[in-house]
C-alpha cells in the first residue's frame, strides 16, 4: 500500500509489516496501524526512527532504543499489560521509547516511563506506563548522543 507522510513523501508500506496497537498509543488511541519506518542509509542502526501511522498518514513519532542512552534500561512490568502484544519472549521483544525533539535540540529527551512493547513475531504492539518512578518522562539526551556514553555494549 502506498501513503503520503508528511516526513518522508509517499512510501510504499507493505500490508504484512504493519504493526497493530490494539489500544492505540498514549493519546492517540483510534490510531492503532503503524509502520517503523528508519533512514535506509543507517539501516536498523538507525538511531531514532519513526512510528509512522498507517491510520493518520500525517502523524509519525520519533521512537528509538532506550538502550541506546540508558543501557541499564529494564523496567518490571506486569506481564498482563503485555497481553496485547501477543505471546513476548526475548527473541521478538523490540522495547522502543518515544523521542522530544524541540527547537532547542539540548534539550531533547526521551520518555521511560511510556515504552512501547512491539511483538516482531506477530506484528503487535502495546504502549505501557511504567510504575517505578526512577524512569522519567523526560530524559535528557542530546549530551549522552553527543558523546556516545549511552550506546549499550559501550
Amino acid at each position: 500500500m502506498k501513503i503520503q507522510t508528511k516526513v518522508f513523501g509517499e512510501i510504499e508500506i507493505s500490508e504484512d509489516k504493519i504493526i497493530y496497537f490494539a489500544n492505540g498509543i498514549v493519546g492517540f488511541p483510534e490510531l492503532k496501524r503503524f509502520a517503523l519506518l528508519h533512514d535506509e542509509e543507517k539501516g536498523n542502526n538507525a538511531g531514532i526512527r519513526f512510528l509512522q501511522s498507517i491510520d493518520e498518514p500525517g502523524f509519525a513519532m520519533p521512537v528509538m532504543d532506550p538502550l541506546l542512552v540508558k543501557p541499564d534500561y529494564d523496567p518490571h512490568v506486569n506481564d498482563d499489560l503485555l497481553a496485547l502484544a501477543g505471546k513476548i519472549s526475548q527473541e521478538n521483544l523490540l522495547v522502543l521509547v518515544t523521542v522530544s525533539i524541540p527547537g532547542d535540540l539540548t534539550k531533547m529527551s526521551v520518555n521511560l516511563q511510556g515504552p512501547m512493547i512491539i511483538n516482531v513475531e506477530e506484528y503487535k504492539g502495546c504502549q505501557i506506563i511504567v510504575e517505578n518512578k526512577e524512569y522519567p518522562v523526560k530524559f535528557p539526551i542530546y549530551e549522552i548522543l553527543q558523546t556516545g556514553e549511552g550506546k549499550a555494549g559501550a
